[in-house]
């Protein structure tokens, strides 16, 4: 990763808007939020709006993610994107069970967390 890319990485500000493209090179869509792990800063998830009519938020991980110049390559296919638990959002952070949801459908290593929320992600 060149210096530009590693700085790039940790301006999730800069990511707002930028399109999402799976690791086959399809569109996914324009990334929306970001959401990081409490613990260690890190973006684990973005969200996408998909659908024409009645267009929802979906997420997706963004470990092993490549920035690009005009978009943001992640590591899964559409399809899993699209197959994806639509999650209702309460406030900035997801709960224990839809962040456990989210893991195990893009097959990610998932421990929860031992604190009295159990909640790990928050939206930057």
């Amino acid at each position: 990763m060149s210096e530009a890319q590693d700085q790039a990485k940790w301006n999730v500000a800069e990511w707002h808007g930028k399109v999402l493209v799976d690791r086959n090179g399809e569109k996914i869509g324009k990334l929306q939020d970001v959401y990081v792990d409490v613990e260690t800063d890190e973006p684990q998830f973005g969200t996408v709006k998909e659908g024409f009519i009645g267009r929802h938020l979906t997420f997706v991980p963004l470990s092993g993610l490549q920035i690009g110049t005009d978009d943001l390559k992640v590591t899964v296919t559409k399809e899993q994107v699209r197959s994806a638990a639509d999650i209702d959002m309460h406030g900035e952070e997801l709960t224990q069970a839809d962040e456990s949801a989210l893991y195990h459908h893009f097959e990610m290593n998932y421990t929860p967390i031992d604190t009295q929320s159990g909640r790990r992600l928050a939206r930057r």
